[in-house]
């Protein structure tokens, strides 16, 4: 599970958006109309992580978090393949945001040498986390080199350690997966964190970070649920009166969408994204006809009173 490509890129205030480094894995590429659909939900509608469905493809894009450098106005975006969960991509997200806030610079070829390099670890680590005798063979490499170095002592824990602890991490992870896939978010989180715990055991601290981030995006997932069944009932309140002909309440509507196309976009739910951008339209047009129908019925009521 990778994406298919890469993009970091800023929104100027002025300009628009502007490509900073890129790394594709396939002939599919981030165009600029993209590009200005993520300036449109990032900076006009302040949705600081997103998914877009074009043309049957999936794109996702993040803002940033500037810990580290000079700037508030970076974006990462990803193309998605099908198979592509959006736990793993928020993940991997989070592993490549640490490197660019340590290692950002203005040289394009630098940052697009950083995207490569940290996608192709990625995909490395995927590997790592699928094959116990991978992270044997890594081990092994290390004890080796901390024998040449004359330590004696750790070697021989590494070594110890190496004939327990990836099946055990092997098995955390794929307890993990199960839990996450039959929605058992908390659970999932929990052995997310005893895997992350068993690799820094073995000193395997790139699949410690990726690990933590995943049970971090795993965890957030009960309270995202929570926040899209309360904006439902919101939402059906209004509806509620709406029905009562206070047609006037169809702008009410469109916040509370908004924010629920946002949190099904999280959830990465993207028949629900659909229907509901349709409702939003629709909603749209609704509010514009009411307020045309209110002006229009004040002038006939102002009219019959001059009769």
């Amino acid at each position: 599970m990778s994406p298919d490509g890469i993009v970091l890129f800023e929104i100027d205030e002025s300009f628009g958006p502007n490509v900073l480094a890129e790394y594709y894995l396939s002939t599919m590429k981030v165009s600029s109309t993209l590009l200005k659909d993520f300036e449109e939900k990032h900076v006009k509608k302040d949705i600081p992580d997103i998914i877009i469905l074009k043309d049957k493809i999936r794109y996702y894009s993040g803002k940033i978090e500037n810990r580290t450098i000079d700037k508030d106005n970076l974006y990462l975006s990803f193309i998605l393949k099908p198979s592509d969960d959006i736990i793993s991509i928020k993940s991997i997200f989070d592993t490549i945001e640490d490197k660019i806030n340590s290692d950002y610079s203005a040289d394009r070829k630098q940052m697009d040498n950083l995207l490569k390099t940290s996608l192709n670890s990625i995909m490395s680590l995927m590997e790592k986390l699928k094959e116990p005798a991978i992270i044997v063979d890594t081990i092994n490499e290390k004890t080796k080199l901390m024998l040449d170095e004359g330590e004696l002592q750790g070697a021989r824990e590494l070594i110890d350690l190496g004939e327990k602890i990836p099946e055990k991490l092997a098995e955390e992870i794929t307890l993990a997966e199960t839990m996450l896939q039959n929605k058992y978010y908390k659970k999932a989180k929990k052995s997310y964190i005893k895997a992350a715990d068993l690799a820094e055991i073995i000193q395997e601290n790139e699949i410690v970070t990726f690990l933590r981030h995943k049970a971090e995006e795993a965890g957030s997932f009960p309270d995202l649920i929570k926040n899209r069944d309360q904006l439902t009932k919101d939402i059906s309140k209004i509806v509620g009166d709406i029905q009562d002909n206070q047609l006037y309440l169809y702008h009410q509507l469109i916040n509370p969408l908004n924010k629920l196309l946002n949190t099904y976009s999280a959830l990465d739910d993207q028949n629900q994204m659909i229907l509901i951008s349709d409702l939003i339209t629709n909603v749209s047009r609704a509010d514009k006809i009411a307020k045309e129908l209110f002006n229009l019925d004040k002038k006939i009521i102002d009219s019959m009173v001059k009769l």
